[in-house]
Formats: C-alpha cells, sequence, structure tokens
C-alpha cells in the first residue's frame, strides 16, 4: 500500500532544509547597557521597608481587606515620595486563584521627555500568610521610586503595583489597558531577596505564540550579571521549543507579552513565585535591587527599543546563536513533506481498491466529537463556577489546591468523557456514515489509509499556525508509517511500541513543563484541567487535540488487531493478506517467460 520509493526521493528536501537553517544562523543583538553605576539604590532602605510592610499586612491574599490596606499605604508612600508622581488608584473584577474578586491597581507616573516610556510592575498579593520573598519586589519598587524621583531619568516612568500575581495575572492584563501611552519596555519585579535561587533570573515567557524581545532580555541579564555577580541562566532550546509550541506562563510579563509589549520578569525563583516560608537576604535584595535600578538607568539612556526589536520573537535561540523563525518552519515543513506524499499515494491506491476509506474518517471524527464533548464540558464547569478557581491565564501549581470540590469536578469529568465516548460517539458515527461497517473486521487499507489522511491533515494545519507546535507531531506521522503498512506484518507488541513512539514528544513536553515548574504528575494534570476551564486553553486547542486524539485511538486499534505473528496471508491483493499464486494461468500471467518460451525457462 506504502511505497518506499517515494518517502526516500522526499527526504531530500529535509536535507536542503537542513543546510538552509545552518546558513540562516544569526549573533544575538547586543544588549542595552549603561556606565553608569547605580550606588542610589539603599537596600538597607529597602529591607527595612519590606519587614515593615510584611509586619503590617502578614495576609494579602488577592482582593482581601489585607491587599486593598496596602494598596492604599503604597499609594500614600508614592504621594510621598515626591510632588512630581501622578498618583491614581483604580478597582477593577478580575479572576483569582480565590474565583472572582475586586482588585486595586496603584499607579505612580513621572512625566518626562516625549516619546515612549518606562514601566516598572511588582505585585503585592501572596498566597500565603507573611511571604516576606513575594513582597520584596514591591519594596525595591519603592525604592526605586526614590531613586528616580524629581526627574532623574529622561524618559517618562510609571511605577504600577497590582493584585492577583499569585495566580492568574489579573492585575497585569487589566494594566495592557490602562497603559495609554506608548511603552518602551516593562520591567516586572518579582522575588528579589529571596533565599532559595531558582534559574533563569530572567524570564520572558508568554500567554501567546512569541517570547519577550532577545534585546530586552539580554539587557536585563546583563544588569544582572554585572550587579550580582551571577550568571543569570538561560532557557534551554527544547525548553523555548515548548513554551513557543504551547505557550503558557504562570508570570506576570505573560499577559503583557501576549498583548505585544516588551516585558521580562526578573525575580531570583525563576518564573515559579517563591514558598511563603522563603527566607529572604538583605544581601540579595540590593544586589538585585541595583540590577533593577541599572536596567532602567540602561533602558533610559539607551536607544528606543520600538520597531522589530520590541515586538515578541518566535526566533530560536540556540548556543548563542539566533535561529530565525522562517527557517524553523521550512525545517518542519521539509520534515512533513515525506508523510504527506505517502499518505496521498496510500489514498489514491486505496481508493483504487474501493477501500471505505470514508467510513474511518467519519469514525475518527466521531471519536473527536466525544473528546470534544469532554472540553465543552471542562470549560463549562469553569464558567459556572462549579470549578470555583479557574482564572483564565495559568496558576502556579499548588496555588488553587486540589480539594474535594476539585476532586468532584474531574471525576465529573472523567465521567463525561466515558458518556460521550460510549453515547455520543456511535450516534455521531451513524450520523455521519460510520456505522457497523468501520467497527468489525480485521482492518485493512480503509483505516490504515485514514488515519495518515487525518494525521497529516492535522499536522498541515497545525504548521500553518505554529510550526513549533507542528513539530511535536511530526514523530507520529513518520513512525505510524511503519504501523500502517502491510507490507510489515508487525506483531502487536511492536505495533504497540510504535504508537507510543509517536505519543513520545508529548510527554517529553509533560515532563519540560513539570521541571520548569516544579510540578508533579498530578499537580501538573491538575493545571492542565485549570487551563481548559479557564479559558486558556482555547477552541483552537480543543479541536486540535481532539483530533490528535482520535488518530490515537485508531492507531491503537490498528496496533491491537495486528497479528500476534506474521502467519499466512488469507486473502488475495497486495495487502498484508496477500497470498503468492501457486497456479499459473491467465489470472496469473507474469509475462514473457512465464510458460517455458525462454531459454532460461528451458534449461530449467
Amino acid at each position: 500500500m506504502l511505497d518506499p520509493r517515494i518517502y526516500r526521493a522526499a527526504l531530500v528536501p529535509v536535507v536542503l532544509a537542513i543546510i538552509v537553517c545552518a546558513f540562516s544562523l544569526a549573533d544575538r543583538p547586543r544588549p542595552v547597557g549603561t556606565t553608569l553605576a547605580p550606588d542610589a539604590f539603599a537596600g538597607s532602605r529597602a529591607a527595612q521597608q519590606l519587614d515593615q510592610l510584611a509586619g503590617e499586612f502578614p495576609s494579602r491574599r488577592p482582593g482581601s481587606s489585607g491587599d486593598a490596606a496596602l494598596a492604599g499605604r503604597i499609594a500614600a508612600l508614592f504621594r510621598a515620595t515626591s510632588p512630581a508622581y501622578q498618583v491614581s488608584t483604580s478597582t477593577f473584577t478580575g479572576q483569582t486563584i480565590d474565583g472572582e474578586r475586586t482588585l486595586t491597581t496603584v499607579m505612580a507616573r513621572q512625566v518626562g521627555a516625549p516619546g515612549p516610556g518606562l514601566v516598572v510592575v511588582a505585585h503585592r498579593d501572596a498566597a500565603g500568610r507573611g511571604a516576606k520573598a513575594e513582597l520584596s519586589g514591591t519594596a525595591a519598587m519603592l525604592e526605586l521610586a526614590r531613586v528616580v524621583a524629581d526627574g532623574r531619568l529622561h524618559r517618562t516612568i510609571t511605577f504600577v503595583s497590582t493584585s492577583g500575581g499569585t495566580g492568574g495575572a489579573a492585575g497585569a492584563a487589566d494594566l495592557v489597558s490602562r497603559l495609554q501611552d506608548p511603552t518602551d519596555a516593562v520591567l516586572v519585579l518579582g522575588d528579589l531577596a529571596g533565599a532559595q535561587a531558582r534559574r533563569p533570573f530572567v524570564v520572558g515567557w508568554s500567554n501567546a505564540p512569541g517570547i519577550a524581545s532577545l534585546r530586552l532580555r539580554r539587557a536585563v541579564e546583563a544588569a544582572v550579571r554585572t550587579e550580582a555577580g551571577t550568571d543569570p541562566g538561560g532557557p534551554r532550546a527544547w525548553s523555548q521549543w515548548v513554551r513557543l509550541a504551547f505557550p503558557a506562563t504562570v508570570s506576570e510579563q505573560g499577559p503583557l507579552v501576549a498583548a505585544g509589549l516588551p516585558a521580562v520578569l526578573m525575580s531570583v525563583s525563576g518564573e515559579h513565585p517563591p514558598a511563603p516560608g522563603t527566607p529572604v537576604s538583605a544581601g540579595r535584595l540590593q544586589a538585585f535591587g541595583r540590577a533593577a535600578l541599572r536596567s532602567v538607568i540602561a533602558l533610559d539612556n539607551g536607544p528606543s527599543l520600538d520597531g522589530a526589536g520590541a515586538l515578541p520573537s518566535t526566533d530560536l535561540l540556540v548556543a548563542r546563536k539566533v535561529v530565525p523563525a522562517w527557517a524553523i518552519r521550512l525545517l518542519i515543513g521539509a520534515l512533513l513533506l515525506p508523510p504527506v506524499l505517502v499518505a496521498v499515494d496510500g489514498l489514491a491506491r486505496a481508493r483504487r481498491r474501493r477501500a471505505p476509506v470514508g467510513r474511518w474518517v467519519a469514525w475518527q471524527a466521531a471519536a473527536a466529537a466525544a473528546l470534544l464533548a469532554a472540553f465543552a464540558f471542562t470549560r463549562l464547569l469553569g464558567l459556572t463556577g462549579l470549578i470555583s478557581a479557574a482564572p483564565s491565564a495559568p496558576v502556579p501549581p499548588g496555588s488553587v489546591p486540589f480539594d474535594g470540590l476539585a476532586k468532584a469536578a474531574v471525576a465529573a469529568i472523567a465521567l463525561a468523557l466515558v458518556l460521550a465516548w460510549l453515547v455520543l460517539r456511535p450516534v455521531v458515527a451513524r450520523a455521519l456514515g460510520a456505522g457497523a461497517g468501520a467497527s468489525g473486521g480485521e482492518p485493512g487499507p480503509g483505516p490504515q489509509a485514514a488515519l495518515l489522511l487525518v494525521l497529516c491533515g492535522l499536522a498541515v494545519i497545525v504548521w500553518i499556525r505554529n510550526p513549533y507546535a507542528a513539530a511535536v507531531l511530526v514523530p507520529a506521522t513518520h513512525v505510524w508509517l511503519a504501523l500502517v503498512a502491510p507490507e510489515l506484518r508487525l506483531r502487536r507488541g511492536a505495533a504497540l511500541l510504535l504508537v507510543a513512539a509517536g505519543l513520545a514528544p508529548f510527554g517529553l513536553v509533560a515532563l519540560s513543563f513539570m521541571g520548569q515548574l516544579s510540578a508533579s504528575p498530578g499537580a501538573y494534570a491538575w493545571w492542565l484541567t485549570l487551563l481548559v476551564a479557564g479559558g486558556h486553553a482555547g477552541l483552537a486547542s480543543w479541536l486540535a487535540s481532539s483530533a490528535f486524539g482520535a488518530c490515537t485511538a485508531l492507531a491503537l486499534l490498528v496496533a491491537w488487531r495486528s497479528r500476534r505473528e506474521a502467519g499466512p496471508a488469507r486473502d488475495g491483493g497486495d495487502g498484508p493478506g496477500a497470498r503468492r499464486p501457486t497456479v499459473r494461468g491467465p489470472a496469473g500471467y507474469a509475462g514473457p517467460g512465464s510458460l517455458g518460451g525462454t531459454e532460461s525457462a528451458l534449461r530449467r
């Protein structure tokens, strides 16, 4: 059914694409730096401010009375710092780890020269009591406001105290609509004093495809390297690939970068917030506070980041070289070409044999409908409040507890999936014409061709939208060719191993997220559920996941029906059951000489 010659010929463009990628490598942009030392930042003053605020406001759940009282105190501190600050306080309703709450945003703006301004953001809320390390970003921001007051910067600078940063980043999402003036860079301050360090210290992940401006990231990394005397670290190529394929982050720069703003997070605990009981270090607050001030000074004195250099990037940073996004798209497209051509050829062969390809495509559509119903039910639980805390943006694993109500919601989702598979799927299958003809009997070219058709079609559609996500499907499109090739006559065990090999990239993606977010398998599964219930994973993700789930179900069916051992064939044709003719005749004529009319035959 499958022609290996087509597959081998289609591998030639892959070699050419690799060569093009090698010649497309570019150098990283130079970081924006400054020779001015940030000596004015007083770490002792910031540490004293941190102790005072943490002592007066130990409980700061988002939207709580303590959170609102701290917002009022921060507004008063901004006003007392300098009359040049235009201080404003606004409230809005946002989704948090405690459900829907009324949150407060405090903004202090100092007008400078015309042109794009700078923004410094720090959230003040905390999931646990005390949480001094999580409040250290606010203390450092207040000290920065004191240092740069009275026109010590050229540009307009805005300091923002948000709430909701413990999960969902509601304050940062609301800030996007409040920044009316052009913004050149946003520096988000996280944990700057925690004793437990976790690299990278500069994070640029987004909740939409792309990563924060590489030039901005390098500027902040250079400041950290100079002031803290340590390597800020950086994401590995595989981590970048995973975040570009499945964009999601639990920190506040995520919605800002998703909105097209050049924003990065500086935090000694990395993307994940520190634990409530994390001890703080005054020396570390001094070093990273100076790094924040150096970043602000460098951005103020340096050239504007406007243009392409400020937009979120989909390029890949590998071994200190930049691989352009177009080169990645070319490479993934070339890798998809062989299975796509083989699938088209296999479909043509199956149609010539009148194989029921359409019925098996309908079977996959019915399976996808069952999975899609489970996604819709999960989203419904989030909309109706049955999953009480499901913010629209990702939350740190563990911030929304997996309590009794959450367990009941997961059980309901599992039950809905089972019912959809047992009840909805057969109904949809009959409506689409799959019926019993696509459920019994040993599979032939029909299910094999249908599997390749849907899988390759899905990979191409995903490639058009996001080549990084399509790369996760590439192994399945290649490995499952051997699964559906009737000429190989695979045993059941080997066929099931091929199905597992096609699913391996998804396991690697899960391991990458669990490592970066410090999540256990159970916490990661609950985190994924919240992504669907809160709406971060939208309809496009549901459709793609459901379609691939249907392909996986059909692949498992084909693998399970494979012979335990390669046995004799039962029927005619050139499929897995083909039998070689034993009697020569008109139907078995094999060309000149088959009846003994040549010298070679006479010698026999």
